[in-house]
């Protein structure tokens, strides 16, 4: 079954798993392209995902609060 993800609207793309298990070993896919592995378990893959998830949640967050060096923080005047 098909579902939206929060916000997403129109039809549901096509989604593949991310788990995938290769010579007695776990992996899971990112959306960067890379496959990162190999684990135990797929229970360890997941949360391994979930880590890598939050880390790259957290690194664009940081992007957007951080100021930009090549912005005048005050304008004279």
């Amino acid at each position: 079954m098909s579902r939206h993800r929060n916000g997403e609207l129109g039809t549901v793309p096509f989604r593949a798993g991310r788990f995938f298990y290769i010579d007695k070993q776990w992996y899971f896919a990112c959306r960067e392209g890379r496959n990162c592995g190999p684990f135990a378990s797929k229970q360890e893959a997941e949360v391994a995902l979930t880590r890598y998830i939050q880390q790259m949640t957290d690194a664009e967050a940081s992007e957007y609060d951080s100021p930009n060096p090549h912005t005048p923080s005050h304008q004279p005047g």
